[in-house]
């Protein structure tokens, strides 16, 4: 069982998703609020899984909780679920260290698609983001910023590309054909060459300098 909070100001549609992800199979949510002034206390209290984030709230915005959660915790999966697909909102949303980015216009199948992914080690961004975040990389190739030399191999600037692209740990192995095994060493490596400790910090290193010649 999925256990998901979500975060949506519109009353509406904070509703309709909690009908949506309560009445399909494996989900279950746990909490439902305007805001995310109290998500450290709702955290602790309610531990989800997963977590819906509205970016643009009354109070706290999505991004000030987003920031507050992974004070706290590295560990809960936080999809940003939002009517904005610029570039700066998905670049901050990644920084602050979300899984996934998704539109709030996504088909119910599809959202339902995006959680399970983000369960299993996932980042699932909706096509429009993804397009976005391509964008962005071929503006920070084009630019002419100094390029950070962090001695990545081939093999993992390949894997780095694949995990800003959403893919999870199995789909980088089914497209590389190697052992999952094989990943998570690659992704070691990456990890400890780039100074971070997380997926999310990764992607939004590679997001500040150009990592792929």
């Amino acid at each position: 069982m999925i256990k998901i909070i979500l975060y949506e100001d519109n009353s509406q549609l904070r509703e309709g998703l909690f009908m949506l992800l309560n009445g399909s199979d494996g989900f279950l949510v746990v909490g439902a609020f305007g805001n995310p002034t109290n998500i450290i206390e709702q955290y602790n209290s309610l531990k989800p899984d997963i977590i819906l984030m509205d970016i643009d709230m009354p109070e706290t915005s999505g991004l000030e909780g987003l920031k507050m959660l992974r004070q706290v915790s590295a560990d809960v999966k936080v999809l940003m679920l939002t009517v904005f697909d610029d570039n700066q909102h998905v670049f901050d949303a990644i920084k602050a260290g979300a899984n996934g980015y998704i539109l709030k216009k996504t088909p119910p199948a599809k959202l339902i698609e995006y959680i399970q992914e983000a369960n299993t080690g996932g980042a699932p961004m909706s096509s429009s983001i993804a397009t976005q975040v391509l964008k962005m990389f071929s503006s920070i190739q084009n630019s002419g910023d100094k390029q950070h030399d962090y001695n990545l191999s081939e093999r993992e600037t390949q894997v780095l590309q694949l995990l800003v692209n959403g893919y999870s740990y199995k789909m980088i192995a089914s497209e590389m054909y190697i052992a999952i095994d094989t990943v998570r060493s690659h992704i070691k490596k990456i990890y400890e060459k780039l100074h971070v400790n997380s997926k999310s910090e990764a992607v939004a290193k590679a997001f500040k300098g150009n990592l792929f010649n």
